[in-house]
């Protein structure tokens, strides 16, 4: 029985690197995507719930109603996000502990895969207290 020469052996390992690649890369770009895609609805959710703060503060300030409060809130989601983001904003006014309050509420239907594909809702609530003149 003759062992392998070391120039056979060498010759033999050639091309493993793009075969271990495949297979790891079978495994991280898929997760790389996940990671990125559930930064993406981090990053919509987050401004949304900041639009809807905004929004419910807005309403809430003397001499303004709930539906000037969705209107800025509306104006607030376009500016970030373009006018053709699919949202639905409503507002409220009720009462929490006895307190009058704005609430604004946004419903956004976004994309599970990059921007493609199916979607996922994401629903974010805000409530501001109603202010009055003593």
């Amino acid at each position: 029985m003759t062992w392998p020469s070391a120039a056979h052996r060498a010759r033999t390992q050639q091309g493993s690197a793009l075969v271990d690649f495949a297979l790891v890369a079978v495994v991280l770009v898929p997760l790389f995507f996940g990671v990125l895609q559930l930064g993406l609805i981090w990053h919509v959710k987050t401004t949304l719930t900041s639009a809807a703060s905004e929004g419910a503060r807005f309403g809430a300030a003397y001499n303004r109603s709930y539906a000037e409060g969705a209107t800025r809130t509306s104006q607030v989601i376009a500016e970030v996000f373009g006018a053709d983001f699919h949202d639905a904003v409503t507002a409220s006014e009720s009462s929490i502990r006895g307190q009058p309050v704005v609430a604004v509420s946004v419903e956004a239907e976004v994309p599970v895969i990059a921007f493609w594909g199916p979607t996922t809702t994401v629903t974010v609530e805000s409530h501001a207290i109603k202010e009055f003149l003593p």
